[in-house]
């Protein structure tokens, strides 16, 4: 589930006939518009505006799979990819509301046998991505060379905490620098498990999904359970699409495995607006930039606004908190306008497409 660069990867403008005849002009036209050259027989999308608390536009494009061309719909579950981080922010933030832990514990508070650099190693840090943790995916490359993705073992959470555990050190000193880790929310998954005493899919379930009745939403374990109206990744192919839904690193879940649809995001993007979960007051360190000690943060060259679990960068003097999610055959993404009372979710079920592109593009349609 490697995290491609920040930097938004511009793509052709799509447009297939809308499920919704709206007026010339009308936003609803216009962002119809915008998906409108996803052909129904192909892997598409789903769209959702949120605005006053309200869905103004909900639409499903393309099918979930090419066997069973079952159609995108509200209700359809995509795998989030890194939105899922946003997740996994909350269970660490809803274990600190309950005071079981803080966010200046270490992982050697938390993991008594980690190696000596987890002294030095904050919860907080590792939220928001100045860990330095070493990354998963480099290690794996490194143990197993060119063999073929495929042939690969999936590794859990698990194995990265083990993984951590074997590192001697970190790729810079803990909170100088921001780099992005996947590494990072994969032990925060193990972190919910260790003080929670429940598997972190449990954890989400008892204290995010059933509290705000996302039913259908789960962070999936092949064997343990199953994704309702299940959308499967797809790679362009030539003329066609082949299905690429799993990789190596498609069994963690901190940094990316939970599911979920248009319909159950509505539910989260309400409690989020209503601090139904966490106070104003709790949820505010979730939206401070993180400030490093020994240079702005910043990735390929451009500033990085981050919290715990989201983007903040401000869009065309809009204060917003976003993130996206890039995983084999996925791409999705999150705009959240909180002055605004403005939510834009675009999840795709392609990798040709650009989320974050589309869901940007929507936000202007209604920030005019």
């Amino acid at each position: 589930m490697k995290r491609l660069p920040c930097a938004v990867v511009l793509v052709l403008a799509l447009a297939l006939p809308p499920f919704m005849v709206a007026a010339d002009g009308d936003p609803a036209a216009q962002t119809a518009a915008l998906f409108a050259s996803i052909l129904p027989s192909t892997p598409g999308a789903a769209v959702e505006v949120i605005r006053n608390g309200q869905i103004v536009f909900q639409h499903g494009y393309g099918v979930t799979d090419l066997r069973t061309k079952n159609k995108i719909d509200e209700q359809t579950n995509f795998r989030l990819a890194s939105l899922t981080k946003q997740f996994t922010a909350m269970a660490i933030m809803l274990l600190v509301h309950d005071g079981k832990m803080g966010y200046d514990k270490t992982l050697t508070d938390v993991f008594p046998e980690f190696p000596a650099y987890g002294k030095t190693n904050t919860i907080r840090e590792i939220l928001n991505h100045t860990s330095g943790l070493l990354d998963y995916e480099d290690l794996m490359a490194k143990q197993y060379g060119n063999t073929p993705d495929d042939q690969i073992p999936q590794i859990s959470d698990a194995g990265v905490l083990a993984l951590m555990e074997k590192a001697s050190t970190t790729q810079f000193p803990p909170g100088s620098k921001w780099q992005y880790s996947n590494s990072g929310y994969c032990v925060l998954a193990m972190v919910v498990e260790k003080v929670s005493g429940q598997k972190f899919g449990d954890f989400l379930d008892e204290r995010i999904f059933l509290p705000l009745k996302m039913q259908n939403t789960l962070a999936y374990e092949k064997g343990l359970n199953e994704v309702p109206h299940r959308a499967y990744g797809h790679t362009p192919d030539g003329s066609s699409f082949r299905q690429t839904d799993q990789s190596s690193t498609s069994a963690t879940l901190g940094d990316g495995g939970v599911y979920t649809s248009l319909a159950d995001l509505a539910r989260w993007d309400k409690a989020l607006a209503n601090h139904t979960l966490l106070s104003e007051a709790e949820i505010h360190p979730a939206l401070a930039p993180v400030r490093p000690t020994a240079s702005p943060a910043e990735e390929n060259g451009h500033s990085v606004s981050y919290g715990f679990g989201w983007f903040l960068e401000s869009y065309h003097g809009h204060e917003r908190m976003w993130h996206y999610g890039e995983t084999i055959g996925f791409r999705t993404s999150i705009q959240r306008f909180p002055k605004d009372h403005l939510t834009v979710i675009v999840l795709c079920n392609r990798a040709d497409l650009s989320a974050i592109d589309l869901a940007l593009k929507t936000a202007d349609i209604y920030l005019k």
